[in-house]
């Protein structure tokens, strides 16, 4: 009688998530790479990235239309595409895992709705601010007001939802959900008061954009957006340890109160900044976790780096299609966003869960 083993198949062999990861962040460098470089030359006004490039390695000085073209409206834009993406994206990444719900998206915090009362609040009442003010903030009043309403929302939101120490996170979605509609209902009041100019500014800033893009802006939001990613790292354990629980996460060392302080701060200044600086832009901080949850797993290690990479290229993309698809106008990047991220989410439910657990 002889005895057969019969080995496993190689696709039935345990896939190792992180050398998925790490393979993963490979391509989305790869990814964000390429999309940088055709974000630089895709555009409406007939510059050549390429001849440029031959230009300034040849040590030729540009044209003068070549060099504005280049560095003072692409450029920016595209540093202004990545850190928004990115921040909304690991923003996205961040709440899920703080709430334990794939539907969170940084708007529940009310980051979005704050910013936003902010901002309409600015673009209809700013004329009857004191000269003084407008002097001191020039064209960049709506920005420093989104962002300065995005952090007094987080902050009013915190303090309801704090108590004794200890931050309920199911009293922070519902004060969220609360927050929003007032704010909803604050805008519509305001939106009603506006005047024809204004009702054009408070529709195109609402539906996101890049195209107001300087480099004042890009290094006004770089150090906020930078600094709230900068911890993502230092709490991606304890997200994974809420995965289990709060009194699961907190048996196996996890503080969970800081990391909970730690992933709100952090999210209302990304979001804050990114609102600020381009306007409501859906979908980036929902579907981009989810694609790279679906490809690796929920590893907050790998889930937030990646996530980042993955928005920003995705928001370059959107950005692109956005200035040229109806060239030479210009599409709100909002609205491409929830054209392409709307289905693919739907899709992502459908192939997750089924229809009937919608």
């Amino acid at each position: 009688m002889s005895l057969t083993i019969e080995m496993p198949k190689r696709n039935s062999l345990p896939v190792d998530r992180r050398v998925q990861a790490r393979q993963l962040t490979v391509i989305l460098v790869a990814l964000l790479s390429a999309t940088s470089v055709l974000s630089l030359a895709w555009g409406a006004s007939g510059m050549s990235l390429w001849g440029a490039l031959v230009d300034l390695v040849a040590g030729r000085e540009l044209s003068r239309l070549d060099s504005i073209v280049l560095f003072d409206i692409r450029l920016p834009r595209l540093c202004l595409g990545i850190l928004v993406g990115a921040s909304l994206a690991v923003s996205g990444a961040v709440m899920q895992g703080l709430f334990r719900n794939p539907l969170a998206d940084p708007g529940i915090v009310g980051v979005s709705a704050g910013a936003s009362l902010a901002a309409i609040s600015a673009i209809v009442l700013g004329a009857f601010l004191p000269p003084a003010i407008r002097d001191l903030t020039g064209n960049y009043l709506v920005p420093v007001s989104a962002f300065f309403g995005g952090w007094g929302s987080t902050l009013i939101l915190y303090r309801v939802s704090t108590r004794r120490g200890q931050t309920s996170v199911a009293t922070m979605l519902l004060a969220g959900i609360a927050l929003g509609a007032l704010a909803g209902a604050l805008s519509g009041i305001l939106v009603y008061m506006a005047d024809d100019n204004q009702l054009r500014d408070l529709t195109f800033w609402g539906m996101g954009s890049l195209a107001g893009a300087t480099w004042t802006k890009v290094l006004a939001a770089t150090p906020i957006v930078l600094a709230a990613l900068a911890v993502a790292p230092f709490i991606a354990r304890g997200l994974n340890g809420l995965a289990l629980g709060e009194a699961a996460a907190g048996h196996i060392g996890i503080s969970v109160q800081r990391v909970k302080n730690i992933s709100i701060l952090s999210v209302a200044a990304a979001t804050g900044a990114a609102v600020a600086v381009a306007g409501g832009i859906g979908f980036i901080g929902i579907v981009v976790p989810h694609l790279l949850r679906l490809a690796t797993g929920p590893d907050h290690h790998s889930l937030l780096p990646n996530a980042a990479l993955l928005g920003a290229s995705l928001l370059l993309a959107a950005d692109m299609i956005a200035r040229t698809v109806i060239a030479p106008a210009e599409l709100p990047i909002g609205i491409v966003t929830a054209v392409l991220g709307a289905p693919v989410f739907l899709w992502i439910l459908l192939k997750r869960h089924g229809a009937m657990d919608l």
